[in-house]
């Protein structure tokens, strides 16, 4: 388990490397980060506008479903909660009484 978990973080890292790249290398409408590296942001990878976009679609399901397998797994290696000591006395506590409304709250 401790192994998925460290290969997981891993691809996560790289994923949201290439992910935070890739986005920036993209021609916006003002041309972007890409402009500044000399107009051939999107020859870096040899692939057109739509290929690029296609791989940082990728690129962000990757990180996603990274993102969503290490929450499920940290989730089930702890069984505690921050809430496991206080439920029982919170819940079964008596309400305040609010001061009586009809003499104004002056005794």
């Amino acid at each position: 388990m401790s192994l998925l978990l460290t290969l997981l973080y891993i691809v996560f890292v790289l994923a949201a490397i290439v992910l935070i790249v890739v986005v920036l290398l993209q021609e916006g409408k003002g041309g972007g980060f890409g402009e500044a590296l000399g107009g051939h942001g999107q020859a870096t990878f040899g692939v057109g506008t739509s290929g690029i976009n296609r791989f940082t679609g990728w690129v962000a399901v990757v990180f996603l479903v990274t993102a969503l397998g290490i929450h499920v797994l940290n989730r089930r290696a702890t069984s505690t909660s921050v809430l496991d000591g206080v439920g029982g006395s919170m819940l079964n506590a008596p309400a305040e009484t609010a001061p009586d409304a009809g003499n104004g709250g002056n005794e």
